[in-house]
């Protein structure tokens, strides 16, 4: 096991608050039998890990070819997100506590530490970064959360994640916080800051409709969205232990191709070298679930009884490629932001329909595996 008290990234950048564990002691199950052992219900997908392999030399051209074309798109929105938390905050010259949901917070948690301690920007302000787990089914690591609160007792705290995709993880995050909150009152201010039920959660890309604030709510080609643990410090994906902080895989056997340095530091060269005022964005008390009538009705099409068998955005369908057992991949139309989906479904023979599914570019229909 390493020390991954703040993984691959540098020490000001993030602190995790997860459990290294032996990868002898989880196992590397083939996504085939993970999709069994998960639908079969025999074994949550939180404890169970699909062990990385390094991605092909194709796969990484086309991560190369996304932050060329979006790094400033990135930038930008970290600009405009950075300048409506100032402002929303500037009341307070307490700490405002980034809390990252790993993994695919982590980019976007970092970036924002980094705007806030840039002391030439117009939203330099005190932050501490952490990066914490939540797990479908399971909620938010309620340890790792107290240990945030019991640290920084008068801080206001947001929660950061990259995108939304159905808007399932804002769905954990609200339960989680409700009985958090019943069960630690003296932090209820921390995390209800914009008034009572308020979820401050804060994304790039918001197409479900669910987020207090984001970039857009655009279903975009995010470049961090295309790599895994080589773009998010080299961490896994989280592993549920009831005791104390949630699991992870420290992959240091990568070291030689991890960029999520590189790719902090691009998107963080561009913003700095941006020369338009920020905008404040709009925030949002309540979700509006913009997606959810698509959702119901492609789940009747295609005989889906479980909703997690639906991954929509760029991000989530190429995940679900990468490490589920897909049916089929939905795409509104052929172009560059799908190149690597329409690359990774060829590789594997999965097939491809073209469908109006706006606003998402992109959904991956998951297997439904027979009973054994």
């Amino acid at each position: 096991m390493s020390d991954i008290t703040h993984g691959s990234y540098l020490p000001q950048d993030v602190r995790f608050l997860l459990t290294p564990l032996n990868r002898q002691d989880v196992g590397d199950i083939d996504p085939t039998q993970k999709e069994h052992l998960i639908q079969s219900g025999q074994m949550h997908y939180s404890q169970m890990l699909t062990l990385e392999r390094p991605v092909s030399d194709a796969h990484f051209a086309l991560y190369q070819d996304a932050l060329h074309r979006y790094g400033k798109r990135m930038a930008s929105d970290i600009h405009n997100l950075a300048q409506t938390l100032f402002t929303v905050f500037a009341q307070t010259d307490k700490p405002l506590i980034l809390v990252s949901l790993v993994r695919a917070g982590l980019p976007l948690g970092v970036l924002l530490q980094r705007a806030f301690a840039d002391p030439f920007a117009p939203y330099h302000r005190p932050s501490q970064h952490y990066g914490i787990s939540i797990i479908r089914d399971k909620g938010i690591d309620a340890h790792a959360l107290r240990h945030i609160c019991d640290t920084h007792p008068d801080s206001p705290i947001v929660f950061v994640d990259g995108w939304t995709g159905k808007g399932a993880i804002f769905g954990e995050l609200e339960v989680s916080l409700a009985n958090f909150s019943a069960d630690n009152p003296q932090s209820h201010k921390q995390i209800y800051h914009q008034g009572d039920g308020v979820i401050p959660l804060v994304v790039l890309a918001d197409p479900a409709g669910v987020a207090w604030l984001s970039g857009s709510d655009d279903d975009w080609l995010i470049p961090s969205s295309l790599l895994n643990s080589t773009v998010s410090g080299l961490v896994s994906r989280t592993l549920y232990r009831a005791d104390g902080f949630h699991g992870c895989i420290y992959y240091d056997e990568f070291n030689d191709i991890d960029q999520s340095l590189n790719f902090v530091n691009a998107i963080d060269t561009l913003r700095k070298s941006l020369h338009t005022p920020a905008h404040i964005l709009p925030l949002y008390a309540k979700p509006r679930f913009s997606t959810q009538p698509l959702i119901r009705e492609l789940a009747t099409m295609y005989a889906i009884d479980n909703d997690n068998r639906i991954k929509p955005t760029i991000a989530e369908a190429t995940r679900a490629v990468l490490r589920r057992q897909p049916e089929c991949v939905l795409l509104c139309e052929y172009n560059e932001d799908t190149q690597l989906l329409q690359h990774l479904c060829q590789e594997k023979g999965v097939a491809i329909n073209i469908q109006d599914i706006r606003p998402y570019q992109a959904i991956t229909l998951i297997k439904k595996r027979q009973s054994q």
